[in-house]
């Protein structure tokens, strides 16, 4: 878990595409199915692959052994653990220590070592006093500018080594180090002289002072590593770059606690390459350890380092964290949280053509293809020779194909998607490259982790069964591995089945429930929370399987469960599309529900008020927008009970978000709505109150209309109107005109375009998004994120435009006449508006002549727009323009004052 703001967010922003959100950590917009953290010596933890920082963090400190404890817990004969070893050497209080010289310990620890403890480790005891002594002034002098490579820590004491008087501590500290008996002991206060000049830049003294009193003792253990790092920064001080950078890498090397800063050593303090290094390098181990460094900085293609360090050693620990962190970023391009259509935003229809399908989706991985025996070919063709051909996108389609065909749909995740920024060809085809690198490990090495990996990568590449024959043949002990094996062994199970049924569900429920069902939270330990959690939980396996099943029951027709797999039942509010909604509640009416629908699909149907009301408010909704207003009486009939968009709000006095209580008189989605929407506006501000944006039209011939109505009075209303529409005289060309206002002012265009969305206010929203609106499914995989793009069927502005046709023909009034035009007009602009948004530019920003084919391409849509948008300006100014109406509009109306004119 990530505990802490990221200094690079918004610079991850440009690593994946992410949603539109200020903090975006791209190390959680994929499942981390592959455990980086297996790897067997965890002093490598930091160097395991990242987008968030600079190393790896999602471990515990604890988990990367200390060489220097070690060393201690040696010298205390293992008398304490390892974290009293800990506890004595890094937190102790110096008084502890004290007392315990002087015979009378306080502390509980050194109370229970006994009193012989001191007499018997002395020379120890000593030396941790005065380290401890030390250790608040171990601090170089920070100078902004000469000092750039050395890490400034956070002030806290705000003392410096410069603080300690030099030649008093330079001759202590080498007195103690004469006096010392143990040879070790010995080397510490060595280490303590050369960390001292260093620290004071006293830089040709700190490398006195190992060649002095470190070096002869012939020590490479802790206390030697420790020194080798100061001596290392010394030379840095005096521009021995080429040395400093060897010690560092030795650091690097040896130590296990000490990787990561060795590391950034050597990144900040020189720029030169690491070829000085594999030059110096000696042996095997020194070049395998210049390779990894390598391959780590240059990680475009780390292939051919890794070629090397397996030639060196197929066994190498840094050959699989190498490994392991290709894998990692294969593992963002195949199990993003979320799978996009190429651009992400404009989306793939589900009844296009089969060819213009497979050319939408050239950004997805093709699974494997089966090699078919001749008499499977033969069985086949007589298979499709005789079945009755449906299209495979409609719902009856999806629910009889074929295990092969299901196997077979390139959409079944996990599949390859451009979700790195620096993403190019070639990113795919590293798949096979790793894959082949790893078969050929694995032969070589005696480590089952490579074995582990080769599975994970034939899981990837949808190889299934090969996946799971090298898993069932792995024997390990070490638990980490068990671990990853049993959970690749369900993937592989869930991944590779054809089709979801009932019985496949029974299974799940029986085998993998601990992987579906709800888990109690865990109240974590006070050192682990942070008031920096901004991201929540990571995403898990359970996550991931999550989405395989929603996107399985989306692959086969059964659109309701997939949606509840990632959605609430209230969430249908946003986006109200009429089949999504029929195959929910299709699934809501299911009687004989499999466990596993019940208990990890239908939890997710959560209050909506009334669900049969809630439905038939969808469906009376989109009747309206189809002016059926027969069929949306019969609907709203049965949505009497209707109690609300279920909305959240703040309860302050409750401290909680609570369901949204909607005033008596207030919209809510079926009730209160006023009879301005019979009217016209006055001047387009959606902001504005009714009665500053619209108008009225004359009711005194319609009595019926009322000031505030529901929707099922609303579509009463519209069906006696339209009962009056089909008469010849003046009251039915009002009526018409009253229906088409009505139409117009409900559709995207205007101001009462959230009554039949499901929305409570005409603000924006991807409802109102003309570019989503056009596509029939803007869903390639699932629904998961749902709640961020628009899934609703399109405004048919000519049913509008039939209903003023209908007014106009029939009217006599010149100046009704005119408004009723310009009403045609508008509804017209809204179709031009729909041609636009499929139809937008496809130049390429860097093309160098990107404004003047952008010029052109504007002026070819005003000259479309012109010639077949423009249908009723152009009557309404040839034979309207001498007309109140028509004076009035230019000025209430800028864009129509500029077509006058």
């Amino acid at each position: 878990m990530k505990k802490y703001l990221l200094s690079l967010a918004v610079i991850s922003l440009f690593y994946t595409k992410s949603e539109a959100c200020a903090w975006s950590d791209p190390d959680y917009e994929y499942f981390n199915l592959f455990t980086q953290s297996i790897i067997k010596d965890k002093s490598y933890l930091p160097f395991l692959h990242s987008y968030s920082t600079r190393f790896y963090t999602d471990f515990k400190p604890s988990m990367i052994p200390d060489e220097n404890i070690d060393s201690w817990k040696r010298y205390f004969n293992n008398q304490l653990s390892y974290a009293q070893t800990e506890y004595l050497v890094n937190k102790m209080n110096i008084n502890d220590l004290n007392a315990l010289k002087k015979g009378s310990p306080t502390n509980q620890l050194l109370i229970t070592l006994g009193p012989g403890f001191y007499q018997k480790y002395s020379e120890g005891i000593d030396y941790l006093i005065e380290a401890k002594y030390l250790e608040p002034y171990m601090k170089i002098n920070y100078i902004e500018s000469g000092d750039s490579f050395y890490y400034r820590e956070p002030a806290t004491t705000g003392k410096n080594a410069t603080n300690l008087d030099y030649n008093k501590t330079v001759s202590a500290l080498t007195s103690l180090y004469n006096a010392a008996k143990n040879p070790e002991i010995k080397q510490r206060y060595g280490y303590q002289l050369v960390r001292f000049n260093h620290y004071t830049r006293n830089y040709d003294a700190a490398v006195k002072a190992f060649k002095t009193y470190v070096e002869p003792l012939r020590l490479k253990g802790a206390p030697y590593i420790m020194a080798l790092d100061q001596l290392a920064g010394a030379q840095r001080g005096l521009g021995m770059n080429t040395e400093a950078n060897w010690n560092f890498f030795q650091v690097f090397r040896d130590s296990k606690s000490r990787k990561e800063s060795a590391f950034v050593s050597m990144k900040l303090s020189d720029t030169a390459s690491f070829n000085n290094i594999l030059k110096r390098a000696a042996t095997n181990d020194d070049k395998n350890m210049a390779y990894f460094l390598l391959g780590y900085e240059d990680f475009n293609n780390p292939i051919p380092v890794m070629e090397k360090m397996f030639e060196i050693n197929p066994d190498s620990e840094i050959l699989k964290v190498m490994a392991v962190r290709s894998i990692n970023e294969l593992e963002r391009s195949y199990l993003p949280i979320y799978y996009y259509t190429d651009d992400n935003s404009n989306a793939v229809q589900k009844n296009t053509t089969d060819k213009s399908r497979k050319q939408d989706i050239t950004e997805t991985a093709e699974p494997k293809k089966e090699e078919l025996s001749f008499w499977q070919k033969i069985v086949r063709f007589f298979k499709n020779l005789f079945s009755s051909k449906k299209d495979k996108s409609s719902t009856d389609g999806k629910a009889d194909q074929s295990d092969d065909e299901l196997l077979d749909n390139p959409d079944r995740i996990p599949v390859f998607t451009k979700n790195n920024y620096w993403y190019d060809d070639k990113t795919k085809d590293f798949l096979d490259d790793l894959e082949e690198f790893t078969s050929k490990t694995k032969e070589k090495s005696k480590d089952e982790y490579w074995q582990i990996a080769d599975a994970y990568l034939k899981f990837l590449k949808k190889d299934y069964k090969a996946s799971t024959e090298i898993l069932e043949n792995i024997k390990t002990s070490n638990p980490e591995y068990l671990e990853e094996i049993k959970r690749m062994k369900v993937l592989n199970d869930i991944v590779s089945q054809p089709k979801i049924d009932a019985d496949y569900e029974d299974h799940l429920m029986k085998d993998y429930a601990e992987y579906f069902t709800e888990k109690p939270e865990v109240k974590k330990d006070s050192t682990e929370t942070d008031e920096y959690d901004y991201y929540g939980e990571v995403p898990s396996t359970a996550d991931f399987l999550k989405d395989v099943l929603a996107n399985r029951y989306f692959l086969q027709g059964e659109d309701g469960k997939s949606f509840l797999m990632n959605n609430k039942l209230s969430d249908l509010q946003y986006n109200p599309n009429s089949s999504l909604v029929k195959s929910v509640e299709d699934f809501y009416r299911k009687s004989d529900k499999t466990q596993f629908e019940q208990q990890i699909i239908a939890k997710n149907i959560n209050d909506v008020g009334n669900i049969e009301a809630f439905f038939a408010v969808i469906y009376g909704d989109r009747a309206m927008r189809q002016a059926d207003f027969e069929k949306a009486k019969s609907y709203y009939t049965k949505a009497q009970d209707f109690t609300g968009i279920p909305r959240s709000e703040w309860n302050y006095d409750e401290k909680k978000v609570a369901s949204l209580k909607y005033p008596a008189e207030a919209y809510n989605g079926f009730s209160n709505i006023s009879d301005y929407v019979f009217g016209h506006n006055v001047w387009e501000s959606y902001q504005s109150s009714p009665e500053e944006s619209m108008k009225k039209e004359d009711y005194s011939a319609f009595p019926f209309i009322k000031p505030s109505m529901n929707k099922l009075e609303l579509a009463e209303t519209l069906i006696q109107l339209k009962k009056i529409g089909s008469g010849k005289d003046e009251k039915s060309a009002a009526a018409n005109q009253l229906i088409g206002n009505l139409l117009y002012n409900t559709s995207i265009l205007g101001y009462y375009r959230q009554l039949f969305v499901m929305d409570i206010d005409n603000t924006n929203g991807g409802k109102y998004d003309f570019q989503s609106t056009e596509r029939q499914n803007p869903y390639q995989y699932y629904y998961k994120n749902f709640l961020n793009r628009t899934y609703i069927e399109p405004d048919n502005f000519d049913l509008a435009i039939n209903y003023y046709k209908k007014a106009l023909n029939i009217s006599a009034n010149k100046e009704q006449k005119a408004r009723i035009l310009f009403q045609m007009a508008s509804a017209e602009q809204g179709k031009y508006y729909q041609y636009e948004a499929k139809n937008p530019s496809k130049i390429n920003y860097s093309d160098p002549k990107w404004s003047e084919k952008s010029d052109a391409y504007q002026k070819q849509l005003d000259q479309i727009k012109n010639q077949k948008y423009r249908t009723y300006f152009a009557l309404l100014k040839s034979q309207y323009s001498d007309t109140e109406t028509a004076k009035g509009l230019m000025g209430s109306c800028s864009y129509f004052g500029y077509f006058m004119k």
